[in-house]
């Protein structure tokens, strides 16, 4: 999947294929080597390098690593929205515990494989950018994805019931991936029951 970060948080943003696709290089680049080295050792130049683009094309996309990383959470968050809306077209009409499953799993299968993700997520990690807080843009999104799903409108409630849900599994997951590398089964299960009893006062 090659998505390409929202605008704002780009200092330019593509306007050709082979510009997108540079800039695809770039936070690819920076994910790796997130992984790698973590953020603190993370610098440009060898971003630019390891994605085999002159510096200055770093520097026509962001202004320093930060708003690299920043844009690397903005992709994250867009292509987590996308591989939830493919299993919620997998599971049809399963209501919201389908949902939450989806939301869930989908979020912890990226932890485990998705380059850079266990360092910069949606930007709870390393906080980035200033477009508020990560977890209130990941309730938010999520709010507009399933609110068609579940047939709710999307309003300050609903946002709010996900704010709280993700708030939660926010905690637990990054306890369960503290536990052990590739996350404690028993904790994702607490959480997954946690999520549940919760939801099922609020949607059922």
């Amino acid at each position: 999947m090659k998505t390409v970060p929202h605008p704002d948080t780009l200092r330019r943003a593509p306007v050709q294929r082979r510009s997108a696709e540079r800039l695809t290089r770039i936070l690819d680049a920076c994910a790796d080597l997130l992984d790698e080295v973590g953020y603190d050792d993370l610098s440009t130049r060898a971003v630019a390098q390891r994605a085999g683009v002159p510096i200055g094309s770093v520097y026509r996309f962001f202004g320093n690593k930060r708003q690299m990383a920043d844009a690397l959470a903005q992709r994250n968050l867009e292509r987590y929205a996308a591989r939830v809306t493919d299993r919620l077209k997998e599971a049809g009409d399963g209501g919201w515990r389908a949902a939450m499953d989806a939301v869930l799993d989908e979020y912890i299968a990226m932890k485990r494989t998705a380059p850079g993700f266990s360092l910069v997520d949606f930007g709870n990690q390393i906080p980035v950018g200033t477009r508020g807080e990560p977890n209130h843009r990941v309730a938010d999104a999520l709010t507009d994805l399933l609110s068609g799903y579940l047939g709710r409108e999307p309003d300050e409630d609903l946002r709010r019931t996900f704010l709280i849900a993700v708030e939660t599994a926010d905690t637990l997951v990054h306890l369960a991936f503290r536990v052990a590398p590739e996350g404690d089964e028993r904790i994702i299960v607490e959480a997954r029951e946690m999520l549940r009893a919760y939801l099922a006062r609020v949607l059922d």
